[in-house]
């Protein structure tokens, strides 16, 4: 095996300088301090000081792994390096604070920062500790790179699930105190701040060992069942989901009845924009103006407050959606030959344009301009209005289990296929006899449909709407979740609003930074799995079509080699 070279140390010293700006940035934006409150493992790991060696640790696997023709000693030596490089920027930092009033240009970089960085201690000792964690993060990020990805894999995911249950403890006890039994086992598991030091070690290894043992099952014989007996399967499995989710929200609370909500909010968001640009490949920055359509509609056919009409909720409801739907062909039609960029920029136009619309004075008499519409109609059903965040998730469970079923149906019909074949090559699609103006129209009004459906469901949540809400950040966040979860893939958009919706909800300390960690997500995922976490089959192959191509050339070249 070879020892390291030139080339290595210089990736390992490059590295180490991305780790440590990495970490300065949290750092000076403020999320080092916001997080040193909460701990992950009582009094021994803060959540601040985690953040610190999150940069050298994952970049240290990275960096070894890319060094695999090293020997195990130099692959080691390379991760020591890039953490001592980005404890030395740290420890930099904190000189030149010392010495320097840094406020005036980093409002964050306080005396209670510097404390964090050098772990309350003295000066010297600070920085020499400083130093010390930083290689000791950097070492064992190489350290797990020398594993196998099986082991690898589980030992990461084992990380992955400590940290989340040390933020999410605060919230865990509002669920633990509507049930006595497990209270015991929860006061084992957890401390005052975080996991306690038993518990953590017993998540770690349970954990582990399950991913392992599960990363163990080889694919080769597959289990068919008779139709029958699968069909009994599913229905099962189904019916176990559909009781989970309709007995969530008695059992989580209020709170987290509001979390989910939002979720489901942006699942039915993003289900809509899936299939604009998932199924056909339209880029649409203006998505947030169907949104705003139907929840507008919603208001003025039953707020009493504009005395048009005073409509019910279910009935004003088909109104809505049809409004929707052919505001999604208003649009349609003008960009019908645009693609790409040109496409992007005419409807993110058009989402300011029917925001500007809105606030106008214009229009104020039928849309209360600045003011808003007030008074929406709730939900009823007989006499019982579905007025609180319990009752409403209902109503956005419906709504997302409608949405998801119409979505799955069409992926798999004759449209569907339409949409996917203008995504990948228009003109050949053409070319095929596939009519494109019938198709992008049918796209544009089928998501205008369901992201009006959402709309309506919020405008009777918050009982108002209001422009200032409706913004282009609102598409870019939908954008954003179904890249993370898969473009294209129904379960996607579920995971990708669970990651990034119901996350910054759960954790409040994010919600400033939540722009922050969605550009973070973005840039890890481009580098790490582009697919998104649930994928689409057919983009997983095609991200993946050279890996596959060399892991099915491996066995036809050792069969020649043994021929020869």
């Amino acid at each position: 095996m070879a020892h390291p070279d030139r080339s290595t140390w210089r990736q390992a010293l490059n590295a180490g300088l991305v780790a440590g700006i990495v970490s300065l940035l949290l750092s000076l934006v403020g999320m080092v301090e916001a997080f040193e409150a909460r701990d992950i493992i009582f009094e021994l790991v803060p959540m601040g000081q985690l953040l610190l060696v999150l940069a050298p640790f994952v970049l240290a696997v990275s960096t070894a792994r890319k060094a695999a023709d090293r020997s195990p000693l130099a692959r080691l030596a390379v991760g020591l390096l890039l953490g001592l490089v980005c404890g030395a920027l740290l420890v930099a930092v904190r000189l030149i604070g010392e010495a320097v009033n840094l406020r005036s240009v980093f409002i964050n970089a306080s005396p209670t920062l510097y404390d964090i960085l050098g772990f309350g201690m003295a000066l010297v000792p600070g920085m020499l500790l400083r130093l010390a964690v930083s290689a000791v993060a950097g070492l064992v990020g190489a350290s797990l790179a020398l594993l196998s990805d099986r082991l690898r894999g589980a030992v990461m995911q084992a990380i992955i699930w400590l940290v989340l249950l040390g933020l999410l403890r605060d919230l865990m006890v509002i669920v633990v105190d509507r049930w006595g039994p497990i209270r015991p086992v929860f006061r084992w598991l957890f401390a005052t701040r975080g996991l306690t030091i038993v518990g953590a070690v017993a998540v770690f290894v349970v954990i582990a060992a399950l991913v392992y043992l599960r990363g163990g099952k080889k694919t080769t014989k597959i289990a068919i069942r008779p139709p029958k007996q699968q069909r009994v399967v599913n229905l099962i499995t189904i019916g176990v989901i559909v009781v989970i989710l309709l007995l969530l929200p008695p059992v989580l609370g209020t709170f987290f009845s509001q979390v989910l909500d939002s979720v489901g909010l942006y699942i039915l968001m993003g289900l809509g924009l899936n299939i604009v640009v998932g199924f056909a490949g339209l880029l649409d920055l203006g998505y947030v103006a169907f949104y705003a359509i139907g929840a507008y509609t919603m208001g003025v056919f039953t707020s009493p407050e504009l005395g048009f009409f005073n409509l019910t909720w279910f009935q004003a409801l088909p109104v809505a959606l049809i409004v929707s739907a052919f505001a999604g062909l208003i649009l349609g039609l003008p960009v019908l030959k645009m693609r790409g960029d040109y496409l992007a920029i005419v409807t993110l136009g058009f989402g300011e344009i029917v925001r500007l619309l809105a606030l106008s004075d214009w229009l104020r008499p039928w849309l209360g301009g600045s003011q808003g519409i007030q008074r929406i109609a709730q939900p009823t059903i007989g006499s019982l209005v579905l007025g609180n965040q319990m009752q409403l998730y209902y109503v956005f469970l419906a709504g997302c289990a409608i949405v998801a079923f119409v979505a799955w149906r069409l992926k798999d019909s004759r449209l569907g296929r339409a949409w996917m074949a203008i995504r990948e090559d228009e003109d050949v699609a053409v070319a095929m006899g596939i009519p494109p103006v019938a198709t992008k129209l049918m796209a544009f009004a089928v998501g205008a449909t369901f992201s009006g459906l959402g709309g309506s469901i919020l405008a009777a949540q918050l009982t108002s709407v209001y422009a200032h809400s409706m913004t282009f950040i609102v598409s870019i966040n939908v954008l954003s979740l179904i890249i993370i979860g898969g473009m294209g893939s129904i379960p996607g958009v579920i995971v990708g609003a669970l990651a990034l919706i119901g996350l910054p909800e759960l954790l409040r300390e994010f919600a400033e930074f939540r722009y922050l960690v969605y550009g973070a997500a973005l840039v890890g995922m481009m580098l790490m799995r582009p697919e998104g976490l649930w994928p689409e089959e057919r983009r997983r192959l095609e991200l993946h079509e050279e890996e596959l191509l060399a892991e099915s050339a491996e066995p036809a070249a050792a069969a020649e080699a043994a021929a020869n």
